[in-house]
């Protein structure tokens, strides 16, 4: 059998084949799924995409080792915060990193994490690099956050797979991170109707977002802000 064979089987079967989907309430392993029309559903998640702005020209006019040190410490402390407010990273890629939240506020959550990482990036892993080198670089990022249902399937081949999610909030979160980086932190209206004062109101009780027509998505509504939350 000739490779265009193999390819021709697989696409003949998947595409006549009927799925078997079943309800998750945990965030599904590739093991979890056959590699068949195998599918998760998720009635609601909450998705988190993490970028790092500029990083082309990042690779094209610093060395390697500098935009290494950078992939490294960004993609580091994203990781971290995600964990750390529940979330399961499902995802790298490049210069980004998915995260997926499943709990009651999964929203609230999500946005918490979004405001710790521009705390992050800005006032821990920013003051550590200028420690280190002698230079204006700034380093630049955006996270993207929507909620909607989603559907975990595993796709690839045997031996080399991996879950593909499908749903709006995997495809518009990551769209979000394509936006103006002067404001770091992009959520839709799905996200912004559900959260709590906590997450929406800065230190002198002020509403800390802007509202946005998305002119890239049907002129939706969606929301960003400037502001961060500290941790330790």
């Amino acid at each position: 059998m000739t490779i265009a064979d193999d390819i021709r089987g697989n696409a003949s079967t998947t595409f006549r084949t009927n799925w078997n989907v079943r309800e998750g309430t945990t965030v599904p392993e590739p093991a979890d799924l056959k590699l068949s029309n195998d599918a998760v559903h998720l009635k609601t998640a909450t998705i988190l995409y993490a970028d790092l702005d500029g990083s082309t020209n990042l690779v094209e006019e610093k060395t390697w080792e500098f935009a290494g040190e950078v992939y490294k410490t960004f993609l580091y402390a994203t990781s971290r915060l995600i964990r750390k407010h529940g979330g399961t990273i499902v995802s790298y890629d490049g210069d980004r990193v998915m995260g997926i939240f499943i709990s009651n506020r999964q929203r609230n959550v999500a946005v918490s994490c979004a405001l710790e990482i521009n705390y992050a990036i800005k006032n821990i892993v920013q003051p550590e690099l200028s420690k280190q080198y002698k230079t204006d670089f700034k380093i630049r990022h955006i996270v993207g956050v929507d909620t909607s249902e989603i559907r975990a399937a595993r796709t690839g081949v045997r031996g080399d797979n991996d879950i593909v999610w499908i749903g709006n909030a995997a495809n518009l979160a990551a769209k979000l991170t394509a936006l103006n980086a002067d404001q770091p932190t992009w959520i839709t209206k799905r996200v912004y109707d559900y959260l709590e004062d906590d997450q929406k109101n800065g230190p002198q009780g002020e509403n800390i977002w802007k509202s946005w027509s998305w002119s890239q998505h049907n002129n939706d509504a969606i929301w960003s802000t400037t502001y961060w939350r500290s941790f330790s």
